[in-house]
């Protein structure tokens, strides 16, 4: 589905991508792991086209160089950006409904509103309520939710964990795979890399803007070199 060659990404001088190169096939969860600095939110930004990068991003063959970001949306795909980014000062269905502002099809709308809502019930208890009196784990299932609300084949979700207390973590865990069960394939890059290697399919470790190891999550998850660099206390999902 979606598939980097090559990639460089060079930051004011500075080479924050090296040559990366991966793919990530319909129906996965993929996910990308490595330090802070490493480059995965970079990977994610030159996908989305939002910074200049060498080399080839195609999505489901298609070269996305001359895509325009907001134009992405429209090929399927969406990104749920670290720090949340929600409109504080639009109340839930508010942001909800901005996320499907590409699409037309009313009813299709209005059964996604109801999944997304059966996914995250607090947040149609707290439907006309502003997002920024919510929670920081609330404004997370907004993100979430305003992302799915664009009807994603393939959804980009960067630390969607982060700042969350660990029952929160797992709950957003929990929604992770239950967004896949309904086969929309996930790029997460995720700081707790136990549980991102324990959902993903595939995983990527990034080192200083290369790939460092790759495999499959269950193998990657038993690496001796994995657990020693970057696995820390396991939370059950």
């Amino acid at each position: 589905m979606l598939e980097l060659k090559d990639v460089h990404v060079y930051y004011e001088g500075i080479h924050a991508l090296k040559g990366i190169s991966l793919k990530v096939e319909e129906a996965t969860i993929v996910t990308l792991i490595g330090a802070n600095g490493a480059g995965k939110s970079t990977t994610l930004k030159a996908i989305c086209n939002m910074v200049p990068y060498e080399g080839t991003i195609s999505l489901r063959g298609q070269d996305l160089r001359n895509i325009k970001t907001h134009e992405i949306v429209r090929l399927g795909m969406t990104m749920v950006p670290e720090g949340r980014r929600i409109f504080t000062n639009l109340n839930v269905m508010e942001n909800l409904l901005l996320g499907a502002y590409a699409r037309t099809d009313t009813k299709g709308v209005d059964k996604d509103l109801e999944w997304v809502f059966s996914l995250f019930p607090r947040l149609k208890e707290r439907h006309k309520q502003h997002g920024g009196t919510l929670s920081g784990g609330e404004q997370q299932m907004l993100a979430l939710g305003r992302a799915l609300m664009s009807k994603p084949k393939l959804l980009l979700m960067d630390e969607p964990s982060l700042g969350l207390a660990p029952l929160l973590v797992q709950e957003i865990f929990r929604m992770i795979q239950a967004i896949h069960q309904e086969k929309v394939t996930i790029l997460l890059i995720e700081q707790n890399a136990h549980m991102a290697l324990k959902v993903a399919d595939y995983g990527y470790v990034l080192e200083t803007g290369t790939v460092a190891i790759e495999g499959p999550g269950n193998e990657l998850i038993d690496s001796p070199k994995v657990k020693e660099a970057y696995l820390g206390r396991e939370v059950e999902v």
